[in-house]
């Protein structure tokens, strides 16, 4: 027991870093599973896994309640009027990614959650960071602050966040991708992707939640103490990486994370090829 509560603690870790820095939560994930498989069912894993990032979430309401929260009353009200406007381009951005998640989302993980595919894409992007970044180096942002971002550019960041549904993608990765290739400021860009996955995430952990109590399957006061474990530590690590990532973008570009996403999509193709 108490094995599987290190695991979930590690588990934690791994989401809460992985979730907000681009580098992909998929492929970390699919390495930590084969040296250290959590051993329950495979219905509460399944759950397990994504009702976690409810923790992660939870850290970006803390850390940006006054700038999320309209009802503020130390906001003006053209303030709050801008904080409606935030909301209102976030659901327009997770629009495209909702519509084809719903329809599509199993249809991805059956033919795409494989080692190729999730090793390719860690590369696959890694080099497009590295490419973008070095092309944006000398050119001022057209977009640097939240507010200047048009409804036209948050579906068009949306779009991009359809690619995160093929494993390996990172939801933050192909956010701040596409952001990043409309001119956004890195800050800007990388608090736009914090915002979008509130309803992304929240959602899927519902829905995935849903599916879990209808499915009959019980759950051990083992895999309870997992949850709250996974929970929690996914939150305070959280908290952590996202101020981490603000801090590290205000002085550095995102060309780091590419060369890791390199390195791991090159470990990951490695680890499929020797067990061949």
């Amino acid at each position: 027991m108490i094995l599987e509560f290190l695991k979930a603690l590690l588990i934690g870790i791994i989401q809460g870093i992985t979730e907000w820095l681009p580098v992909s939560s998929t492929g970390h994930m699919i390495l930590f599973d084969r040296f250290f498989h959590l051993n329950t069912s495979a219905e509460f894993k399944e759950f397990f896994l994504v009702v976690i990032q409810l923790g992660s979430i939870l850290a970006v309401c803390v850390l940006f309640f006054h700038k999320l929260n309209p009802f503020s009353g130390k906001k003006t009200a053209e303030e709050k009027r801008q904080t409606w406007l935030l909301w209102a381009k976030v659901l327009v951005g997770c629009l495209p990614a909702a519509l084809i998640g719903v329809l599509l989302d199993d249809w991805f993980d059956e033919h795409f959650y494989n080692f190729v595919v999730v090793a390719a894409a860690l590369v696959v992007y890694g080099v497009a960071f590295i490419v973008i970044e070095r092309c944006k180096k000398d050119r001022p942002a057209s977009v640097g602050d939240i507010a200047e971002l048009g409804f036209r550019d948050a579906l068009l960041i949306g779009c991009f966040q359809v690619l995160s549904l093929i494993p390996g993608t990172s939801r933050s990765g192909s956010t701040i991708l596409g952001a990043r290739l409309l001119g956004v400021s890195r800050t800007t860009a990388a608090e736009f992707s914090f915002f979008m996955a509130l309803p992304v995430m929240a959602g899927a952990s519902l829905l995935k939640g849903a599916k879990f109590l209808s499915s009959g399957v019980g759950i051990s006061g083992t895999e309870i103490g997992i949850l709250v474990i996974g929970l929690v530590t996914a939150f305070a690590v959280s908290l952590v990486a996202i101020r981490f990532l603000m801090d590290f973008v205000r002085r550095h570009s995102f060309e780091a994370f590419g060369w890791y996403r390199i390195a791991l999509g090159s470990l990951v193709l490695l680890y499929w090829v020797c067990t061949l």
